[in-house]
């Protein structure tokens, strides 16, 4: 009976099979329980790839806050002139125009007795069309050019064109003026060469101002619409992060 006990194959086994299973899956179930705590632990934690609409709703956002800036100086840059290489062409025609007051208009009256309404301009019956003319290259030929050479802005550019081509249309008024005969008769003398040098020296300011200036607008058309596309690009891009496209 005591062999037969010994001998039997159930009872060798019920033992060792129990431990043995039960210390092999014990540490199994301890592995698989370190690993895991282990691998959860030690994993790093990453964005979601593919999410571009918050990388550029943080870049929009960026953006927005430089706007008010890049906008003034925008404007700033938009309100200025870059003559370049005329600006010496300009300056040259303001001294020519200088020049020109200080030489005889007619007779013995120069351009500063015409400006200044003097004795010799009323000896010499200088009319309104040399007084306009003076006038005006005075202010906006002289004045009005040298403001926009020193400040390099478009608006005085605009003004000096502006004077100057009138001043053109007295200055050759003027110079008709001194051949046509007057009241009984009266011929005095004629357009001297102070009268002729302003006239061609406006010409010339005239001239370069225009294209000093419409060179300035094309490139403000030019940004213009520039800005417009971007904002139109801008706003599709937007339309389309809020629609999720």
């Amino acid at each position: 009976m005591s062999a037969a006990r010994g001998t039997d194959p159930d009872d060798e086994r019920r033992p060792g099979d129990d431990s043995g299973t039960t210390a092999r899956s014990g540490s199994a179930d301890a592995a698989g329980d370190g690993d895991g705590t282990v691998e959860a632990n030690s994993r790093p934690v990453q964005p979601p790839e593919g999410d571009e609409s918050a990388v550029s709703s943080v870049e929009s956002r960026e953006f927005e806050q430089f706007r008010d800036d890049l906008d003034s100086v925008e404007r700033r840059l938009a309100g200025e002139i870059d003559p370049g290489a005329r600006a010496m062409v300009v300056a040259v025609a303001v001294f020519a125009l200088l020049l020109s007051l200080a030489l005889p208009h007619a007779g013995t009256a120069r351009g500063f007795d015409v400006l200044l309404n003097t004795e010799a301009s009323t000896i010499e019956h200088i009319g309104l069309p040399s007084r306009l003319f003076v006038a005006f290259i005075a202010v906006f030929g002289i004045g009005f050019s040298l403001l926009a050479l020193m400040t390099r802005r478009w608006v005085l550019a605009w003004i000096a064109v502006a004077g100057s081509a009138v001043a053109i249309v007295f200055g050759v008024l003027a110079i008709w003026h001194r051949q046509t005969p007057g009241l009984d008769n009266y011929v005095g003398a004629g357009p001297g060469i102070g009268l002729i040098l302003g006239v061609l020296a406006v010409m010339t300011l005239t001239f370069h101002w225009v294209r000093v200036v419409w060179s300035r607008t094309a490139m403000h058309l030019a940004a213009e619409e520039q800005r417009r596309n971007a904002a139109a690009a801008a706003e599709n891009e937007e339309r389309r992060r809020l629609l999720g496209e």
